[in-house]
């Protein structure tokens, strides 16, 4: 399935529902990882994958970390920004009450966070796919409680869900020998053990009323400067053989979400692949206007044990030149990237009459090289 029909989904054009004198906007319920997370594991004070440090958060808002793993924002937030759709608040935030979740819905995604409940067991506190699904059911009860089952009933079937989530269970799972996972299966038959369990959590999704799930399929994870890192052979390559597990789990996926659409009730599961769209940028960073997409704007050197941004870190001085800000996530110029070429696929800006948010400023950096 196209992926243009998914992030149709995911930007969809607002619609309205009147709900026992409630003017609620039609709200997305986010599943993920770091990619996606926009601060639950900021409230996470015993794990260690936390975007707690300088330099996260630097080139938006006040430049402190905010619980983005980024410099700046998300796609999903620049999406958001592009045209005019509220963006979900990290559940765990105290400050989400049953108001804002009407209005913004709620973003579950947790840093290290996989499919399965082990993925991610080194960084201690994170919240897998399960457990993301069952603060889902706790916020269903919040929300019936405030309009009754009846009109909840019909908010919860009229939102959009986002799933985006597996990148964790390969580089932080399948790959690290400490996980039983790289005995138990080879490549194809942990790919079959994936899809196989996302199965099952989009069912249960789906049986709590969820009825519009897109899936968000992975990129080219063996090219991020963490896993080119581990590449002693070949320096600087990409890593062939996560790339290719990386495929054939979006293959699967795509077929997954055609298998659930075809028999669950109601249910539009759609499919979206941006790996094309990511492949390109990464092999191609200067067609596109970047320096850089083999080395992350903030580190401490290829060797370093050290795979978040930290104070001590260099911290390249032209941040919009490099895709990665990390040695696994992308910088906010790469994701505006990102969130441009969905936008020019869709063609959303003839679509939608909201106009774009203005984009942060790009705050001088310390005099680092």
């Amino acid at each position: 399935m196209k992926s243009i029909e998914v992030v149709s989904i995911f930007v969809a054009v607002t619609m309205s529902i009147l709900i026992d004198g409630y003017d609620c906007k039609v709200v997305k319920f986010l599943f993920g990882d770091s990619i996606t997370d926009v601060g639950n594991n900021m409230y996470l004070t015993g794990s260690i994958a936390r975007p707690n440090l300088p330099w996260y958060g630097i080139d938006l808002g006040n430049g402190w970390p905010n619980g983005r793993f980024t410099n700046g924002r998300t796609v999903a937030d620049i999406l958001g920004d592009m045209n005019g759709f509220p963006m979900p608040p990290a559940y765990l935030d105290p400050s989400v009450t049953e108001d804002i979740i009407l209005e913004k819905g709620v973003n579950y995604a947790s840093a290290g966070g996989g499919i399965l409940n082990e993925t991610g067991l080194h960084f201690v506190q994170r919240l897998p796919f399960y457990m993301q699904i069952e603060l889902f059911q706790e916020t269903q009860n919040r929300i019936r409680a405030k309009l009754g089952n009846k009109e909840a009933g019909i908010f919860f079937q009229e939102a959009l869900y986002g799933v985006a989530l597996g990148s964790n269970d390969l580089i932080n799972n399948y790959f690290i020998p400490i996980y039983k996972n790289s005995l138990m299966y080879n490549d194809e038959t942990f790919t079959i053990h994936l899809i196989d369990t996302l199965r099952e959590q989009l069912k249960r999704l789906h049986s709590l009323g969820a009825r519009q799930i897109f899936l968000i399929g992975l990129g080219p994870l063996g090219c991020i400067p963490l896993q080119r890192n581990l590449n002693l052979n070949v320096s600087g390559d990409c890593q062939e053989r996560t790339n290719k597990m990386a495929l054939s789990f979006n293959k699967e996926a795509s077929e997954l979400a055609t298998e659930l659409s075809t028999y669950l009730p109601d249910s539009s599961i759609l499919y979206g692949d941006t790996y094309d769209l990511a492949d390109d940028l990464m092999k191609n960073p200067i067609k596109y206007g970047f320096t850089s997409s083999s080395s992350p704007c903030c580190s401490k050197g290829k060797l370093s044990p050290f795979l978040r941004c930290i104070p001590s870190s260099s911290l390249c001085k032209n941040r919009s030149n490099y895709v990665f800000f990390d040695k696994f996530h992308p910088s906010d110029s790469a994701n505006e990237w990102m969130a441009s070429e969905i936008n020019k696929k869709l063609g959303f800006l003839q679509l939608v009459s909201a106009s774009p948010a203005p984009l942060p400023s790009i705050t001088p950096s310390p005099d680092q090289e």
